[in-house]
C-alpha cells in the first residue's frame, strides 16, 4: 500500500474497533486501486469475525468486490426512491437480514456517486429504526466511494438537445 492508502486504512479500521459510527466518503479516480482499499477493509473486518458488507451502486462494480451486492439488492431499497418523500428500506426489523446490519461493523457502498441521495437516507433510516439507535446510521461506520469525476452534470427540464 502507498502511505496514503495506509492512512485511509488505519484511520478505517480504528473508527469501527472505537465504534465510533463515522461516515467517509472515498473519492478516487479508478486508476487510485479504490477496489483494492475497499477489498482489504472487508478482509481485515471480517477475518476478525465481523460482519461487514460491501455492496455498489451497479452491477458491474459490485462483481468487483468480495462477496459484493448491489446497494438496492441488499438493502432492499425501494423502486420510487425519487416519488417518495420519506424512503425505507422494505425489511422487517425481526428479519434475518435485520439481524445481520445490527451485527455489521462497517458498510462498503462503491460508486456511491452513481445512486439517488435518497438511497441513503432510507437506508439511515432503517438502520435507525432496526438498530434502535439515535445514531446516523444506527452508529455503524460507513465508507462511501467514487469519483466525482464521472458523475454527468444535470440540467432541469432538459431535452436530449440539450448541449
Amino acid at each position: 500500500m502507498t502511505s496514503e492508502q495506509n492512512n485511509v486504512f488505519n484511520h478505517v479500521i480504528n473508527c469501527v474497533e472505537e465504534s465510533t459510527g463515522n461516515i467517509f466518503f472515498l473519492d478516487a479516480p479508478g486508476a487510485l486501486e479504490k477496489t483494492f482499499i475497499i477489498n482489504l477493509l472487508l478482509a481485515k473486518i471480517r477475518s476478525s469475525g465481523k460482519i461487514a458488507i460491501g455492496v455498489a451502486s451497479s452491477g458491474i462494480a459490485s462483481t468487483l468486490i468480495q462477496g459484493g451486492k448491489t446497494a438496492h439488492s441488499m438493502f432492499k431499497l425501494p423502486i420510487d426512491l425519487n416519488i417518495t418523500d420519506t424512503p425505507v428500506c422494505n425489511k422487517k426489523k425481526n428479519s434475518t437480514l435485520a439481524k445481520v446490519l445490527t451485527d455489521c461493523v462497517l458498510i462498503v457502498w462503491d460508486e456511491r456517486t452513481m445512486a439517488h441521495k435518497s438511497g441513503v437516507e432510507a437506508l439511515d433510516r432503517t438502520l435507525r429504526d432496526i438498530g434502535s439507535s439515535d445514531k446516523t446510521m444506527g452508529g455503524i461506520t460507513l465508507v462511501f466511494a467514487g469519483d466525482f469525476r464521472q458523475t454527468l452534470p444535470v440540467v432541469p427540464r432538459a431535452t436530449g438537445n440539450t448541449i
